[in-house]
Order: structure tokens, then C-alpha cells, then sequence
């Protein structure tokens, strides 16, 4: 008997029924009580057309205010701001947009031990995806962002795809705008 491959799938119509439902949302990454400068991560989902996608995923992973991870290969992991979680999940509004309440991250080692700037790890899952996009929040104005060598491995002229922008409407908020693709398509990492 010759087996014929059946063609690939993409996460197809059950995505939005299953996976973006309140259930399995988390919006705070930070407790009411937890240390550091607290932020409202306004995030949104374009796609090359500049549409809103409204029904995509947005998780992310962050260190807290000491630059801790909430993840036993830490070596830090022990001190770890008992009021933070580090995790968050949310869907896509129709607007394409969604909110996380959260805090600055602090400064944590990379390779070398060179301090990286604050920033926020980010996935985003969508229908028509095999796989998730990873990309990086970082914040506008933050001194560190010059020495990150991280942002330091983008071209000058795609930085700004990476970096969040004051909402001078709510104090503490920042907008990020995540461009799928086209000509303001955001810097994506294959890790």
C-alpha cells in the first residue's frame, strides 16, 4: 500500500473558537502589589493591507522589576517578585487590538552577561499561521536601548518596529503596533 502525504494544515477555523476565548486569557502580569513602574501594554495586530486582524493571540514573557524570570532556569528564579506572574495571553479585539497591565522589566543578562534593556519577549498566533511570530517590545526614550545587543543586531531603519510608543492619553500606557507585513512590516526573530 503507497502512502500519499495529505497536505499541511494551518490552525484553521477551530483557532478562534478555542483558543481566544476569556478562559484562557490573561491580561495581568502584575499584581497590585508587586514592585516597579507599572504599564498598560496597548498592543495591535495589522495585517499587510493594514487591516486590523481580530482574531490572532498575543502572548508575553517578561522579567520583572529586577530582572528576574518567573522560571526555575533562572538562576534568579528565587527572587522573583512574589506578585508577579511574567505571562500574559490575550486575544484580538475586532479592532485587532488587546491590553496588558504589567510592569517596566528590569534589565536582565544575555550573552556575556551583557546587560540587555528592559523589554518584553512577545509570540503572536493567528489563523493562517503553522507557526507563531516571535518579535520584542522595547520602550522608546529608555537610555539602555542603546548598548542592547539585541536591538544592535537590527538595521537603524527597522529598530522603530520595535519600540513601543508613549500613549499620551493614559499615563503609564504604551502603544505597540505589529505590522504582519509590507513596508512597516515589524522585525520578527527565529529563535
Amino acid at each position: 500500500m503507497d502512502y500519499v502525504p495529505t497536505p499541511s494544515q494551518t490552525v484553521g477555523p477551530f483557532f478562534h473558537f478555542n483558543l481566544t476565548t476569556d478562559q484562557h486569557s490573561v491580561r495581568r502580569i502584575a499584581g497590585p502589589e508587586v514592585k516597579g513602574e507599572r504599564v498598560w501594554l496597548g498592543c495591535r495586530i495589522l495585517d499587510g493591507d493594514g487591516v486590523p486582524v481580530n482574531d490572532a493571540i498575543i502572548e508575553i514573557w517578561q522579567a520583572d522589576a529586577g530582572g528576574n524570570y518567573d522560571h526555575p532556569d533562572d538562576p534568579r528564579h528565587a527572587t522573583v517578585d512574589p506578585e508577579f506572574l511574567g505571562f500574559g495571553r490575550m486575544p484580538t479585539a475586532p479592532d485587532g487590538s488587546c491590553e496588558f497591565e504589567t510592569i517596566k522589566p528590569g534589565r536582565v543578562p544575555g550573552a556575556g552577561n551583557v546587560l540587555q534593556a528592559p523589554h518584553l519577549n512577545l509570540a503572536v498566533f493567528a489563523r493562517g499561521m503553522l507557526k507563531q511570530l516571535y518579535t520584542r517590545v522595547y520602550f522608546t526614550g529608555e537610555p539602555a536601548n542603546q548598548a542592547d545587543p539585541v536591538l544592535a543586531l537590527v538595521p537603524k531603519e527597522r529598530r522603530s518596529t520595535l519600540l513601543a510608543q508613549p500613549d499620551l492619553a493614559r499615563p503609564g500606557g504604551w502603544r505597540f503596533d505589529i505590522h504582519l507585513q509590507g513596508s512597516q512590516e515589524t522585525v520578527f526573530f527565529d529563535v
